[in-house]
């Protein structure tokens, strides 16, 4: 399973390192998750640098696709220099975002017909496309997911876990990030928030 934490400059540092560190908890051979970005390095909104594992067009090609957040994503969403290098097929993805990532799920055109989560600040844009958003932290159909939130990472990541592996997966991975002394009481949160959206067979 490859993933792609799309991570672009101003990005939200704790939605790309912890949905990646999450996902990276399996132990799953050829399963990883990268952080992938349409320039070399990358910088945060608090003037963190990383250096991008993948370059941009790796989405493309990967399993699951997970769009995080940023101060300047409403501005990217409408760099073609960018968005033009992305080009994915949630018939065969999983794609999803968080808070103003949402904004991909609109423009790129997954998000016809759904509702989405995504953060205050940028609830009156969506609402703006005409898209209805939900006062909730999670939200999937099909293959295309959507949570709002800063401290939302953890259900995006069980989402893409569970839908590939199975509960258990999604249960180990989350305990290696549970507060100690809440560990069953926060598992079960987080995937009670992602079950209504799964085949009851998964």
């Amino acid at each position: 399973m490859r993933i792609a934490v799309m991570t672009f400059d101003g990005f939200n540092e704790i939605d790309s390192f912890v949905a990646s560190h999450i996902l990276n908890r399996v132990p799953d051979a050829g399963w990883k998750a990268e952080i992938t970005s349409p320039s070399e390095t990358v910088e945060s909104r608090n003037g963190v640098v990383v250096t991008a594992q993948r370059p941009l067009e790796f989405a493309n090609e990967a399993d699951a696709v997970l769009f995080g957040s940023g101060r300047l994503t409403r501005d990217i969403v409408e760099n073609n220099n960018i968005l033009s290098r992305i080009r994915l097929d949630p018939r065969r993805q999983l794609v999803g975002s968080q808070c103003s990532g949402a904004l991909f799920l609109l423009k790129l055109g997954f998000a016809k017909g759904l509702p989405v989560c995504t953060d205050l600040a940028t609830r009156p844009c969506v609402e703006a496309a005409g898209v209805p958003v939900l006062d909730q932290t999670f939200f999937a159909s099909g293959n295309i997911a959507s949570a709002g939130g800063c401290l939302a990472s953890p259900y995006l990541a069980a989402w893409v876990i569970w839908r590939s592996l199975g509960r258990k997966a999604a249960e180990d991975a989350l305990g290696y990030v549970a507060p100690v002394g809440e560990r069953e009481h926060y598992i079960g949160d987080v995937l009670a928030g992602v079950a209504p959206f799964l085949a009851p067979a998964s």
